[in-house]
């Protein structure tokens, strides 16, 4: 492939042109080439417009190479089952082993390739239009390479590294596979490699790993959605005509991703003239955007409480461990070797199916023993729709036309969608891929064991010994094994909606959403604080009794109320706490020392309950709250936004809770300012951070570990793309930006920029009509393309 049109950025900024100069012409491409038009923006957002779909790919992999061209190469090698090849096998990164393993099954097993065969309707398979793009962002990633070669890069995350290397289409699926089931088999990876029966079989080969290997704990197991840790996911609000000053829709996206790694977001404009046209974000190394709006339509995501695997207990043949009953039949498991390379040498596994999916352990929980097993099936693994599902939604022109994508391509993995439209109507739905686990079909089929665990938590431990307890099809679902339509969660309203990850419940309090299988969520059951103060914050806001003028939504108001920073575990609890504390101002801590509370009672008096750069005190609750946040009063469904809500003084963990903040705090002044202590490094510099832990109440989450001595020097996860759109009549308006910036590089113009903006409480504007995009001061055109091979 010789490149015919390679430009660089060209930008005031400093970027270098490479022997072209900028154009501001349209992007226009002959037939067998590649042609984009790249707008950067102000903070180095890219506008990106082409004339086809693969073009528009070409564009979105050139510029995603030129901003973060390591998280990408990262990416690659681990979908190349390549890590503990160039990462290593030991201390953090042992981990390395397990993942080559499973991604090389995923590569042996030619799972990806699969799922690329079929009528390419989008439903069945991928789209043209969507593979298009998918071979066109590969081309423009290589061609970036090409350009700038892997020894000159500027990212010394990367720069010089032998696995920065050209990528394929392939290795483009495989990650976006990865990135299906990662709340499925992704979230159980160590318990699928660890699997083994309990009976050793023939002599291991050099090499072989052989027994038992480190598998998750029950609870993570549980727990996992999303295949990160407890506490993670998002708040969104889609607020209609009731709730907007201008009677249009209006949309909150505050999805809360990793501040590092390959779950960063990038913002971008995308535009294909007469057929997608969407403002907002991806994550990187994805073609099209996730979260974002076109003229008419806006949405975003928040992770849903439905569970993406159910497992099925087996029934193991006397004598043999790798055989199993079937309807009374027996059936082999399909048992395969995979070998990866380490730096010691090849490393194998054997690795065991079955016809429901792969075998997993748990220890403890789900154990692989003389008579019983566990497999799970992950219909996310055979989810190839998503893409397609998204650029249907970049093409809806209203909540109606975004129903009847969800409906008819049900591709969303583990997310639920929030959205609304021009004509003020707001959506709420959890139409995520979500194993078909009726109410019906559990009470048949779970056995009595695993009754509690489904009625506690939602996860299905099903009966896989009996054909009639398969997941079996709803006649309105896209494809076998998920719940259709009818079984899932929707709400439409003209006044609100919202969620922050708790379930379907009270996506608006008025009319709670019940009766559905338990697999996708609870109700009637008690409420994050987090999701509490989302709704109170809206409910105030149209009342007029949060301090803002008017009664109903703006863009403005909309940012000032997401970034208002309360603490509403603080609102509750904190005088009762200053009261107790002064009562008794000497307490135990856990470790038996007794410690003096006046230093933290005069904090707690004199914090102002946010969580603001200036607020003082709030991490010596945030400190508190984590240990022992105790309520005296109990939940009541009739009540589900006010109870609990009475700090249980009479609990003596309480007082041992704030002595043992106190002590976790030794070093570190109990009335610093949030500023001074939380911080997001860029190079020398130390950027301070507003937000706090939902545990403590608070919406605008931010989760960054204590360092002893020090504070939170950083971010690990939190809010990360913010967007307050209103799509009205003359074009979406509204407010955006990216916490952690638009580029890992720490040599990128655009490293830090949009952090300090987050640091001050600043917004990037919307960008999306051509008056909007060209009255930014900083814009900044160049063309991208070479000839198509």
């Amino acid at each position: 492939m010789r490149p015919r049109r390679l430009v660089a950025a060209a930008t005031a900024v400093g970027l270098v042109a490479a022997g072209l100069t900028a154009t501001t012409g349209p992007a226009a491409a002959s037939s067998g080439d590649y042609s984009a038009l790249i707008r950067r923006a102000s903070y180095g957002v890219p506008h990106i417009t082409a004339q086809d779909f693969a073009s528009l790919g070409y564009g979105v992999g050139y510029v995603q190479a030129e901003d973060n061209i390591c998280i990408i190469a990262e990416s690659m090698v681990t979908v190349r089952a390549e890590r503990s090849r160039f990462f290593g096998t030991t201390g953090e990164a042992a981990a390395n082993v397990t993942s080559d393993l499973f991604q090389q099954k995923v590569i042996d097993d030619r799972v990806v390739e699969r799922l690329l065969t079929g009528p390419r309707d989008g439903v069945h398979s991928p789209s043209d239009e969507v593979r298009d793009q998918m071979r066109g962002f590969a081309a423009g990633y290589n061609a970036y390479l090409r350009r700038t070669g892997a020894g000159h890069l500027t990212d010394p995350a990367c720069a010089g590294k032998p696995w920065v290397r050209p990528i394929t289409e392939l290795d483009l699926w495989r990650a976006h596979w990865t990135s299906m089931v990662r709340a499925g088999s992704g979230a159980v990876t160590d318990g699928i490699v660890a699997a083994a029966p309990p009976t050793g079989g023939a002599p291991a080969r050099p090499g072989e790993i052989t027994g038992q290997l480190p598998a998750p704990e029950a609870a993570a197991v549980v727990a996992a959605r999303d295949g990160a840790p407890a506490g993670v996911g998002s708040n969104a609000y889609g607020l209609g005509r009731d709730a907007t000053a201008s009677g249009a829709g209006m949309v909150l996206a505050n999805p809360h991703f990793p501040w590092d790694g390959p779950d960063r977001f990038y913002r971008m404009h995308l535009k294909v003239p007469g057929r997608y046209d969407v403002e907002g974000a991806a994550l990187v190394g994805d073609p099209l955007i996730e979260i974002g709006h076109n003229g008419r339509v806006a949405w975003s995501h928040t992770v849903s409480t439905a569970h993406r695997f159910a497992f099925h207990q087996l029934t193991l043949a006397p004598g043999d461990p790798t055989t199993y009953l079937y309807d009374g039949r027996p059936r082999k498991m399909t048992v395969r070797t995979v070998t990866v390379q380490t730096p010691g040498g090849p490393v194998s596994r054997t690795l065991y199916d079955t016809h429901f999916g792969p075998v997993v352990v748990v220890p403890g929980v789900f154990d692989w023993t003389a008579g019983t097993a566990y497999a799970i099936s992950d219909p996310n693994a055979a989810n190839n729709r998503a893409l397609d599902g998204w650029l249907a939604m970049g093409r809806a022109k209203s909540v109606a036309d975004l129903r009847t994508t969800l409906d008819r391509r049900q591709f969303l993995p583990w997310v639920n969608v929030i959205a609304a439209d021009r004509d003020g109507t707001a959506l709420y739905a959890d139409h995520s891929v979500v194993p078909r686990v009726t109410d019906d079909l559990a009470a048949t089929c779970i056995p009595a064991t695993w009754r509690d665990l489904y009625a506690d938590s939602g996860q299905a431990v099903l009966d896989g010994s009996r054909s009639r307890c398969e997941l079996g099809r709803d006649p309105d679902a896209a494809v076998p094994g998920i719940l259709g339509p009818a079984h899932l969660p929707t709400l439409v309203r003209g006044d609100y909606v919202t969620n922050s990850n708790d379930s379907y419940w009270l996506a608006n309090p008025a009319q709670p959403l019940e009766g559905f299988p338990r697999i996708i969520g609870d109700e009637r059951t008690a409420r994050s604080l987090r999701t509490r103060i989302g709704v109170h914050q809206v409910r105030q806001r149209l009342a007029g009794t949060d301090g803002l003028p008017g009664t109903r939504f703006t863009p403005a108001n909309l940012w000032t109320v997401t970034l208002g920073n309360r603490a509403y575990g603080g609102e509750l609890v904190r005088d009762d706490l200053v009261e107790l504390c002064t009562a008794h101002p000497v307490a135990t801590a856990s470790d038996g020392t007794r410690v003096d509370l006046t230093a933290a009672c005069a904090a707690l008096r004199g914090w102002d309950l946010r969580v603001d750069l200036d607020s003082r005190g709030a991490h010596l609750f945030t400190e508190f709250a984590l240990g022992g946040l105790r309520f005296a009063d109990a939940f009541d469904p009739a009540a589900p936004l006010t109870t609990p809500s009475r700090l249980a003084v009479d609990d003596p963990r309480i007082r041992t809770a704030l002595a043992d903040a106190v002590r976790a705090l030794d070093g570190i002044p109990l009335d610093a300012r949030l500023g001074d202590i939380q911080t997001e490094p860029r190079g020398d510099e130390r950027i301070p951070i507003h937000g706090g832990h939902p545990g403590a109440g608070v919406f605008n989450m931010t989760i960054d570990p204590l360092v002893p001595g020090v504070g939170y020097p950083k971010v690990v996860h939190g809010t990360s793309f913010l967007m307050a759109v209103e799509l009205g009549r003359n074009g979406p308006s509204g407010r955006q930006i990216l916490t952690y910036s638009q580029s890992a590089n720490p040599n990128s113009p655009w490293y830090a920029d949009q952090t300090r903006l987050y640091s001050g409480k600043g917004y990037d504007t919307i960008k999306f009509t051509e008056q909007q995009l060209k009255a930014d001061p900083n814009l900044v055109t160049y063309r991208v393309g070479e000839r198509r091979t």
